[in-house]
């Protein structure tokens, strides 16, 4: 296997499959798939589903490749595609809610909870929130999206946006205290 130098050759490796050169788009695959699935993952909590998302999303990827103008990173560019294919996925399937409740903001929760959690764990905790606590939680919290970005690829208010995150966080601390009121007895 050839090592290839990222950024120089990268440049030459996407005209390559930009043109359908499928060897040039098979290592682009093998750079970018392990990322892209752990951001797919993030959204989807099958395994299976979440390779098939990627799958999806790579066929975009080469699709549409003559279009990536160069402007800011590759990697940036293929995981909004991800994102938008997950997001896709999930609607498909019916699986997004925004409830929509009464929140009062004033209360405050960003108490530090000292603990030792597993990332997979934390991956759990994630998994199980409602899809569209979920789905704005990740969206701003580890994407780095902002609430009107979220509110327009999500088609909902930036007021939901902001709710659903807000009641995401809420969630995931009570279940982290729980977690370690299990693993440790604190109380």
């Amino acid at each position: 296997m050839k090592v290839i130098q990222l950024h120089n050759n990268e440049i030459k490796l996407i005209q390559k499959a930009a043109k359908n050169n499928r060897e040039a788009q098979h290592v682009l695959y093998e750079l970018h798939a392990p990322k892209m699935l752990s951001v797919c993952r993030y959204y989807i909590k099958d395994v299976q589903q979440a390779e098939e998302v990627l799958l999806n999303g790579f066929f975009k990827v080469f699709k549409h490749l003559k279009s990536f103008k160069g402007e800011g990173s590759f990697e940036g560019w293929i995981r909004r595609i991800m994102v938008r294919e997950a997001i896709s996925y999930l609607r498909g399937k019916k699986k997004l809610e925004f409830p929509v409740e009464d929140v009062d903001f004033k209360q405050n929760y960003s108490d530090s909870i000292n603990s030792n959690i597993a990332v997979a764990e934390i991956q759990q905790l994630i998994d199980s929130l409602p899809e569209g606590y979920k789905m704005v939680f990740i969206m701003y919290a580890i994407e780095g999206y902002k609430h009107h970005e979220i509110a327009k690829m999500l088609q909902i208010s930036e007021g939901t946006s902001k709710s659903q995150l807000y009641k995401a966080r809420q969630l995931l601390q009570q279940k982290i205290k729980d977690l370690n009121n299990t693993n440790y007895g604190a109380n």
